[in-house]
């Protein structure tokens, strides 16, 4: 057998042969592959790519074809950086680092994040990406604050306008709590508090976020003592005391509409 190839058994007693390189005192993985042939190539080509100091990313995807892309990150990001990191993220520099999430697809992070998404694999799935934690799927915006129904655009941006990158500076929360939206009306800001119960209901529009935050609770609360037995999301007002939050709650002015509309559910 040659050298980094060794052949294997399936349960059912299928053969099949892993590909491994050592490097830099390391045992490292290529995968497993179907025949001898296609792991023999895989390692010559890990093999290559180590010892040749033009390769660079992203243009060893396509010089170095057969090594599964993942592995061509992390064995440059080994032989470049000293890390061995066991998802696909090359360091950039002191201050970010990138995920390539495919050969086409590249996104960047803040180091703050290196050991988290070191650890976590990050997924695609219908255009949204996403993290198994804990045996839980996690958006991958929770992370900044955006809710799972979050509209770009309209509840947060990417300041440069850039969809990858997703380091903190570049990612504004416009609308960070429940059921509040932003408005902006030739420079005048308010913001919208709406609940959706069988379509969306208006509760009022506040002059300050906090106002429609805590707004959008009480509608919460009114909706469940009217016997609407559904699991409303709250939103939690950091830097608020009990006393500061309950005073506003107590004062602060729902829609007659829809208290109305509460006094006839059934």
């Amino acid at each position: 057998m040659a050298t980094g190839v060794y052949e294997a058994k399936k349960k059912d007693g299928t053969r099949y042969y892993r590909a491994n390189i050592h490097y830099r005192a390391k045992h490292i993985s290529l995968g497993s592959f179907p025949t001898f042939e296609e792991a023999n190539t895989v390692y010559i080509q890990a093999r290559e790519m180590l010892d040749d100091a033009d390769a660079t990313l992203p243009e060893a995807f396509f010089h170095y074809a057969k090594i599964p892309f993942e592995k061509t990150v992390i064995l440059l990001n080994f032989r470049d950086n000293g890390m061995y990191l066991g998802t696909p993220i090359y360091l950039q520099s002191q201050h970010f680092f990138v995920y390539y999430l495919s050969p086409e697809v590249e996104l960047k992070f803040d180091n703050d994040d290196l050991f988290y998404y070191s650890g976590h694999k990050i997924l695609q799935r219908g255009g949204h990406l996403y993290i198994n934690d804990y045996g839980m799927q996690v958006s991958l915006l929770s992370r900044y604050g955006i809710k799972n129904y979050a509209v770009m655009g309209t509840d947060y941006e990417f300041v440069n306008g850039d969809s990858h990158d997703f380091r903190y500076e570049n990612i504004r929360n416009i609308n960070p709590y429940y059921g509040v939206s932003r408005l902006d009306e030739n420079g005048r800001i308010s913001y919208l508090t709406r609940i959706h119960i069988n379509g969306n209901y208006q509760i009022g529009i506040y002059a300050s976020e906090t106002d429609a935050a805590i707004a959008y609770n009480k509608a919460v609360d009114l909706a469940k003592n009217a016997g609407i037995d559904r699991n409303y999301p709250t939103n939690y007002i950091a830097g608020l005391s009990a006393s500061d939050y309950a005073d506003i709650y107590t004062k602060i002015k729902v829609s007659k509409a829809y208290r109305e509309y509460l006094k006839n559910v059934h």
